[in-house]
């Protein structure tokens, strides 16, 4: 639960201020890349789309597999409550 609550507050911080508002498509599909996506695949989305340091994207993977953890159900409600969360941003 956690978790769930420390990405919804990064999103909103990142997101619901004007100067970053362009910021949330792309946002918006890397936090559903990070739900749903499995590890084997988001690994080299991440590397690709921001070429991070060794230890960022460690540390990602590792936040990655305690939020694998989470029940789907519960993935789609997290989702669900971002995409409102965008929808906010952009219009």
């Amino acid at each position: 639960m956690r978790l769930s609550l420390s990405v919804l507050l990064v999103t909103l911080a990142l997101c619901c201020y004007e100067a970053n508002a362009i910021v949330c498509p792309s946002l918006g599909k890397d936090m559903i890349a990070f739900l749903f996506q499995h590890e084997a695949l988001y690994k080299p989305h991440l590397q690709l789309a921001y070429n991070p340091p060794e230890a960022a994207l460690n540390a990602k993977l590792q936040v990655k597999s305690c939020t694998d953890k989470i029940p789907i159900v519960q993935r789609k409600l997290i989702a669900g409550v971002l995409e409102k969360i965008l929808m906010k941003c952009v219009f």
